[in-house]
This record gives structure tokens, C-alpha cells and sequence, in this order.
């Protein structure tokens, strides 16, 4: 038995990428033993995988800050004897793990970004526009670079099933033969979130379906208020925000007919309970690899400019001061996807 310690510490989207990798290696290797090393909030994204799959959490902000606190989280994984560490970020905290572990004489790979297609993609002038490898795709090649070629195979966190939702009849009723659309609005970056008077726009619309309930998801004040705002005006709107825990929103989520989403976490969540994703593309651009596990290129939304994208991560301010690539998206587009995809 081969004992593997993978890092990938954040963000939470990114982390939930690494699963379908994580649980194919598990399946295809069930003789060795999988240590995922994340932040201690992300546990829940690891419930119900197999067996030989550990989850190892840690307090980055707290008692495992800093260098010191790098230290202990050695001291403490060394007990461990690992064969081989996949390091999954390749940003400085995983760099100084891995370092040490390689002294250590342990065998080590890290992620390859895809820096320089990335950039091209991106540039301002003469963008190479094409697919990059997956993120997928790139985790693979760490298991493949310490010696173990990996088949990717995953289908949702709930297997062929759904998750339990009986204890959230209270908040979202019976589903019935309703068609349930979930809507996640938000995202870390604004070059990624659809300006929200449109996606008021999508809800009317949407709320207006016969047989149908939007379901809203996000977190944190601002969008706690937002999104109960818009469940007060419209019919047929529940929002989740703030009611629920990750492991609750995963079950929740895989009784959906359709998610709307931004390039977020969201996507990447409902993208592991096997539902469809409507994405909303600004900024950034589905050529980078960042798309959901298993969804449509058709199903993202967005317009072509010249300009985009500009981004990879969607956090740069937008030159043209105007935000084109999410104005330039109407109501009626994203409710026609949407309708596509739950006929």
C-alpha cells in the first residue's frame, strides 16, 4: 500500500475540481491510501468519497499561520510516511510543504498552470484563443508525474442518487413534478457577476413559469439581503442564503433541474451532484479550463468582443470602463439557455 498526501488549500471551487480527480484515483487505486490536505472548512466537499480517501484539515489563519505554522503541519504530516506528495497549488504554502517533504527524500510533483497559454488567452493584442487543458486534466498529470496514470471517471457525491433533503421540506416544500431552478448570482470577482438588475430581469422571467421554483444561493450579508429582497417581490423565489451548511446546499443542489451560475464556486458544487450548469461568462472565458465537471460549452453564456477575455481569474478592472462582456448579455439569453436545458 502506497500512502499519498495531495495539498490543494484553496479556493473552495478550485478544491471542489480536485474531487472528481481525487475519487477517481481512489477507485482505480483502492490498495493505496489518499490524504487530501486542505483548509478545515472544505471537509464537507470530502463526505461520502471512498474509503481510502482521509481528509486532513487545517486553520491557515490561525493556529497553522505563517511559517511556524507550516512547520507544525509538517511535523504533524511526517508521522504519516508518505510515499509521494502531489502538490495541487504550487503557491508558496504547498511549494514550502512539498520542499520539505523532497528533502525528506518523499517523491513530489506539483501542478503545471498553463502560465504561458493562459496569458496569450488573455493578452490585449493577437489572443491565441484556444482550449486549455482542464483543470482536470492538470491534476491528473500530478498523479501521472509521481507514477500514477489516472482514468477519469466520476459521476456525481451522491453516486446514482440524490441527496437527503427531507429536513428542508420547512424552507423548500415538495418538489413534485415542479421543475426547480437554482440561482447563484455571485461571485468573488465583478468582472464575473452578471450585473444584478439583469439577473432581476432572469428571476421575473423565470418567476413566472407555471410548475416551476427558483431557488437562491449565495452567502454573507450583502448577499443574504439581495437575494431575500428578491424573494419578498417575486413568486414561486425561495432564498437559501445563510440557512443552510455546505453539506445541506450539495444535497439541495442535486435535486435541481438546472443551476444558474456565474464562473464560481457554485458552478463547480453543482457540477459534483451531476446537474446542469447555466453559466455566465464576463471577464474570464470557459478556454481557460476552469468550466464545471462534464458541462456544455453550449450552456455558457456569453458575447464575443475583442477585448475578452482580459482575465483569467476575473479580478482585473475592466479598461473599457463599461463591463461589456456582462452588459452585453441580455435577460432573454440566459432564460432561453435555461429553458433549453429543462424542456
Amino acid at each position: 500500500m502506497a500512502k499519498i498526501l495531495v495539498i490543494r488549500f484553496s479556493a473552495i471551487g478550485d478544491v471542489a475540481m480536485t474531487i472528481p480527480v481525487i475519487y477517481s484515483f481512489a477507485v482505480q487505486y483502492p490498495q493505496h491510501q489518499i490524504t487530501v490536505l486542505s483548509r478545515n472548512t472544505l471537509a464537507p466537499l470530502f463526505d461520502g468519497l471512498p474509503p481510502n480517501i482521509t481528509f486532513h484539515g487545517v486553520d491557515l489563519k490561525g493556529e497553522h499561520a505563517g511559517i511556524m505554522g507550516l512547520e507544525w503541519i509538517y511535523k504533524d504530516l511526517k508521522k504519516e510516511h508518505f510515499d509521494a506528495v502531489a502538490d495541487f497549488h504550487d503557491v508558496l504554502r504547498s511549494k514550502y510543504l512539498r520542499i520539505r517533504f523532497r528533502l525528506a527524500g518523499v517523491k513530489v510533483a506539483h501542478l503545471d498552470k498553463g502560465r504561458s497559454g493562459k496569458r496569450k488567452l488573455v493578452r490585449a493584442r493577437n489572443k491565441v484563443m484556444e482550449w486549455q487543458k482542464s483543470s482536470f486534466q492538470r491534476y491528473a498529470e500530478v498523479f501521472r508525474n509521481i507514477g500514477y496514470p489516472v482514468k477519469l471517471n466520476f459521476q456525481s457525491l451522491f453516486g446514482k442518487g440524490k441527496g437527503n433533503i427531507s429536513c428542508m421540506q420547512p424552507l423548500t416544500g415538495d418538489k413534485g413534478t415542479d421543475k426547480w431552478i437554482g440561482i447563484a448570482p455571485f461571485a468573488a470577482h465583478v468582472g464575473k457577476i452578471y450585473p444584478l438588475s439583469k439577473q432581476e430581469q432572469v428571476i421575473s422571467l423565470l418567476s413566472e413559469r407555471k410548475n416551476t421554483k427558483i431557488l437562491l444561493f449565495g452567502g454573507g450579508a450583502k448577499e443574504i439581503e439581495v437575494l431575500a429582497k428578491w424573494e419578498r417581490q417575486y413568486p414561486n423565489v425561495i432564498s437559501t442564503a445563510g440557512k443552510l451548511t455546505l453539506n445541506s446546499e450539495l444535497a439541495l443542489m442535486s435535486h435541481l433541474d438546472v443551476m444558474l451560475s456565474m464562473d464560481s464556486a457554485n458552478m463547480h458544487l453543482a457540477s459534483l451532484v451531476n446537474i446542469p450548469v447555466v453559466s455566465i461568462w464576463g471577464a474570464t472565458h470557459p478556454y481557460a479550463g476552469f468550466m464545471g465537471w462534464k458541462q456544455l460549452p453550449d450552456n455558457a453564456v456569453q458575447v464575443d468582443l475583442p477585448c475578452r477575455p482580459c482575465s483569467i481569474f476575473g479580478n482585473k478592472p475592466c479598461w473599457r470602463k463599461d463591463y461589456a462582456c456582462l452588459q452585453g448579455i441580455t435577460p432573454e439569453m440566459v432564460v432561453h439557455r435555461i429553458e433549453q436545458v429543462i424542456v
